[in-house]
Formats: structure tokens, sequence, C-alpha cells
């Protein structure tokens, strides 16, 4: 089983290392979720798209590539290969704003595009392995405001604006709040307790 990790943050994976001022808790999780996955047999692709220098900016030269189902450069054409292959995708990144950042929503324009993961007429998904996704999320909101005070943008932009449309319907999100007011032993515990 083939697992692709989409990872988002300016600290690349390699901030599980808790050095300060290059930490994250999402680093963490990616590291105790590829650990998981191994563990279950399942093979680990890891796009970081910070580590890759991915451009998450649609220019018009790119959006015209797009429009007519051409892939946007050799690295937006390596990661739809990969995303075809995958029998499970796991996004990973921080909410700031109550959105996702800026790399994971160009991951999607420019990487999830028409006639290359899905049909342009019927929005049908090319992913022929249904995928069941899973999206890990960090952030400082507090859980109970996220979901009921603001009605968790980021999943309906990514489950109902996103997958539903393309037919695509295993879908989990795992989400830590506030994690930043937690002691290291809940930390640790939040890790070793991660069900994915």
């Amino acid at each position: 089983m083939l697992t692709v990790i989409i990872f988002d943050h300016p600290y690349t994976a390699s901030a599980c290392d808790n050095v300060p001022h290059h930490r994250s808790f999402l680093a963490a999780l990616l590291k105790a979720t590829k650990e998981k996955c191994q563990a279950n047999g399942e093979t680990v692709d890891l796009i970081d798209l910070h580590a890759d220098h991915f451009d998450p900016v649609m220019t018009a030269s790119d959006l015209s590539k797009w429009r007519r189902g051409q892939p946007i450069n050799d690295q937006c054409a390596d990661y739809q290969r990969r995303l075809l292959a995958a029998d499970r995708i796991i996004f990973m990144f921080p909410i700031w704003w109550e959105a996702m950042p800026a790399m994971t929503k160009g991951f999607l324009d420019k990487v999830y595009a028409k006639d290359r993961l899905y049909t342009g007429a019927s929005m049908q998904t090319k992913l022929v392995k249904h995928p069941k996704i899973d999206v890990i999320t960090t952030m400082s909101t507090p859980n109970w405001a996220y979901r009921w005070l603001f009605g968790a943008p980021v999943i309906k932009m990514l489950f109902r604006g996103t997958f539903i449309k393309t037919r695509l319907f295993k879908f989990k999100w795992h989400n830590f709040a506030q994690v930043e007011k937690r002691t290291p032993a809940q930390r640790e515990h939040l890790l070793q307790n991660l069900k994915i």
C-alpha cells in the first residue's frame, strides 16, 4: 500500500528535531505518522513542499497549460504521477487565519488539475484507486471555535469543495488545536496515541 504525504510547513520535515526557533509540532506529527504507516506495512512517499521549493503561484502561462490539460511543469507532473499511484493521501499543514497556507492551496490549484487528476467535463477523478484522504492540521484556534464559530472552513474547502466534487468520498480530518498550550508530556501523549 502506497501512502503519499503532502507536507506544508516552512521549517520542512526537519523541524521534528526540537531545535529552538526551528521546531514544529506538525513535523513531529509527520514523523509519528510515517512511523505508524511503515509499521503497518505501508510505503510512504513524502512530498515536502517547502523543501522542494514548490511555487504555489499560478501564473498566466501556468493557467494556459492548466486549461489545456497539460502539466504546468516537470515538478507538477511528478507530483501528479505520484498521486495517481497512491492508495492513501495525507495532507499535513497548519491552519493560519482559519484556512490552509498558500503552499497547500497552490498545490491543489496547480497539481490537482483537470484532465490530469480529474476529467474536465464530469469532474470524475482519475485516481482509479479512490484513495482514502486524511488531513492532519494544527492550529492555535480552540477546536470548538473553529468548528462552531467559524464553521471549519478548511474542511468545507477540501472535503466539499474539492474531493466530493471529484467523487473521492473517503475523507477524515485529524485536528490538533492549541498544542502550544500543552506541556511536553501532553504533546508526547498526543504523538504516542496518534491514530492514522
